[in-house]
């Protein structure tokens, strides 16, 4: 075993690709249409400039995004590490920088995960989606005025609730755009949606969210190389602002500086709450994330609400019955345009039957009894599906969104008792072990069965020993080189970051990170008093709650507010509008005040000093219910079992 200048073994470094996914590249690059370069085409035209590769820091100096580390991406050819297919798609995120679309229309692409797109009206200009970053939004208008000349925004437009297309609001809007009223235009229930996807489940979303976009990977050939729908995740500032006008139904219309919109509802398609709209004046469709040049999660490896394949379908033929054959040009808020009526309605038609034919198939075979395993294994796409570009699992994959298809129908339980109360994972392998003779017997048939192929199943089987034997190194380096091997044949960008950082943690155990930051006050000012507490309330250690009762008065002056706070039998619930004599405390406050302690800004007993709160009772029954919290860690294991008992 050597060891290189940084200290790593040979055990740890990536690996070559096997003689098996070599030879399943060589069948993809002779089964799919790699002479079509249209794509290329269309993600080039109407380039106006850029940054140097699209590099965006923070005033600190930090690094927020950049596509420097991909420029490996500029060999055509896809190396033996990397699904060609994947490639491909990896090479057309690489373009960025400012784009016409039509005259008068402008996306910038390439300085995050999402699109900017910028609409010129008759004095300003409407921004349609703010990217993931403070940093990158600002980036993204200085580079528009630096080439269309500095212009007001007239107002802004969030498509959906994903962070990546409004956390960078505060870099378009500052505070005077906010007290002038620039409008903020979002779809009808755009908060709820916002903070629940995103906060309730927040602390397992990102750490699963590291093995669906890689951060933690190294980027190049052997690593990281695309997230699908962009290159990966940008690194700065996020905050949420409150929409001032929602848009509620299909048909609804807003004039904004001259320009008319209209708009069509889309909820529970890509997002909860997601719309989109045509601009007549331009000849422009925008399907918001609904079209995309990739099949789209149904359910993401980080987690969500399982997505409605049945009604995404019916969104994209509504569109087509309303706008077909009108626009000129669609533009999305992923990836580049198409332009040409016949191309934008059949892409169109390809997408809508492309979640239509996944979820009518999987209900088909869920009716002739096939489990969701079963039905992921059989399962093909016709061929009209499966040799359009835009239809490839970079993101979602017809394997994956089949059983989210499932799961929405007849959840988790696939009826056979066997899987009814099966055991954990670590009691599991331990019995999988000695069953199957023991760890070398273990290892010598998976290492026979690697060097055929056989991946999938040598994952299964060695994972089992892992868990049992979590400090078994050759289990752990044999389980690594299978993940490797997975995600070198993936075609789906998930996959592969998923499998190569379950190998990487395997190798080197999980990266250090520093601790959470609290959430930033202007998020915290975004949610409802009841979304505070529902997440204080998940975060009650109810074990250690145990006959416990502490009941607590909040009155909050600046909006009116009035909640009883109440623990007993291991739960804690809230009662909106109301008091109690029977408090054992009571608290008047703002309830901006509740925000800046939250954010850590202050300290309670600070705030109390100076007045900012009124305490009545005994306000040590408010630290007693506060000590029966949790603190969630960043991070937890995965790929082996957890080394820190949860109680």
């Amino acid at each position: 075993m050597t060891q290189t200048a940084t200290g790593e073994t040979s055990q740890q470094l990536p690996k070559a690709a096997s003689a098996p996914v070599v030879a399943q590249h060589e069948a993809t690059l002779k089964a799919l249409p790699f002479a079509d370069t249209r794509d290329f085409d269309d993600a080039a035209r109407g380039f106006l400039g850029t940054i140097e590769h699209a590099r965006v820091v923070s005033a600190q100096g930090r690094v927020v995004w950049s596509l420097e580390p991909y420029g490996f991406l500029a060999d055509e050819r896809a190396p033996a590490t990397v699904d060609p297919s994947l490639w491909r798609q990896s090479r057309l995120n690489m373009h960025h920088g400012l784009f016409e679309v039509v005259p008068g229309v402008y996306q910038v692409r390439g300085l995050d995960i999402a699109n900017m797109t910028l609409i010129e009206g008759d004095a300003g200009v409407i921004v349609v989606d703010c990217l993931t970053s403070i940093e990158g939004a600002r980036a993204a208008m200085e580079l528009y005025f630096q080439h269309r000349g500095k212009r007001p925004v007239a107002a802004v437009i969030f498509t959906h609730t994903h962070t990546d297309h409004w956390g960078g609001a505060r870099g378009v809007l500052d505070d005077a755009m906010l007290a002038a009223g620039v409008p903020i235009i979002a779809p009808n229930f755009f908060m709820e949606h916002a903070v629940s996807e995103n906060i309730i489940a927040g602390p397992a979303m990102l750490r699963r969210a590291q093995y669906q976009f890689g951060p933690f990977l190294a980027k190049g050939v052997r690593g990281q190389v695309d997230c699908g729908l962009g290159k990966t995740m940008a690194a700065g500032g996020v905050a949420l602002l409150r929409p001032t006008d929602l848009i509620i139904a299909t048909g609804d219309r807003r004039v904004i500086d001259g320009v008319e919109f209209e708009f069509q509802m889309a909820p529970n398609s890509e997002a909860p709450a997601e719309m989109h709209f045509f601009i007549p004046r331009y000849r422009l469709l925008n399907l918001a994330e609904n079209c995309t040049h990739n099949f789209h999660n149904l359910l993401p490896f980080r987690g969500a609400d399982v997505r409605d394949a049945l009604a995404w379908s019916k969104y994209l033929g509504e569109a087509l019955q309303m706008w077909g054959g009108k626009a000129e040009a669609m533009c999305g808020q992923h990836h580049w345009p198409v332009w040409g009526r016949e191309r934008i309605d059949t892409m169109i038609r390809q997408q809508r039957d492309l979640y239509k034919y996944a979820h009518d198939q999987t209900i088909r075979l869920m009716n002739h009894g096939l489990n969701a395993a079963e039905i992921a294994e059989m399962i093909r796409l016709p061929s009209s599906l499966e040799g359009a570009w835009h239809g490839r699992g970079y993101y979602g994959h017809i394997r994956h969104n089949v059983k989210a298809i499932y799961q929405k129908y007849l959840g988790w339980y696939d009826a056979n008792p066997v899987n009814l109360d099966a055991l954990p994972p670590v009691e599991a392998g331990k019995k999988y072990v000695e069953y199957m003779g023991g760890a070398d017997a273990i290892l010598k048939r998976a290492t026979a069965d690697f060097a055929k192929g056989e991946f999938r199943f040598v994952a299964q089987a060695v994972s089992h020993l892992v868990f049992a034997e979590p400090d078994n190194q050759a289990a752990r380096a044999l389980l690594a080189d299978t993940f490797e091997q997975l995600g070198y044949a993936a075609e789906s960008s998930t996959w592969r970051n998923a499998y190569l950082f379950g190998a990487q943690e395997l190798r080197q155990g999980m990266p250090k990170t520093p601790p959470r930051s609290p959430m930033p006050r202007e998020t915290l000012a975004a949610l409802r008093t009841e979304q505070l507490w529902d997440v204080l309330g998940i975060r009650l250690n109810g074990p250690k709650a145990e006959g416990k009762r502490i009941v607590l008065n909040w009155s909050f002056t600046d909006t009116g507010e009035t909640f009883i706070l109440n623990l007993e039998n291991s739960a804690l619930t809230y009662v909106k509008g109301a008091q109690t004599a029977d408090a054992h405390a009571s608290f008047t406050l703002a309830r901006g005040v509740l925000d800046e302690v939250i954010a850590k800004l202050t300290a309670f007993p600070d705030a109390v000093d100076a007045g900012k709160i009124k305490v009545a009772g005994d306000p040590q029954r408010l630290g007693e219910l506060m000590a029966l919290m949790d603190e969630f860690p960043r991070m937890f294991e995965i790929v082996e079992p957890k080394r820190t008992a949860v109680t």
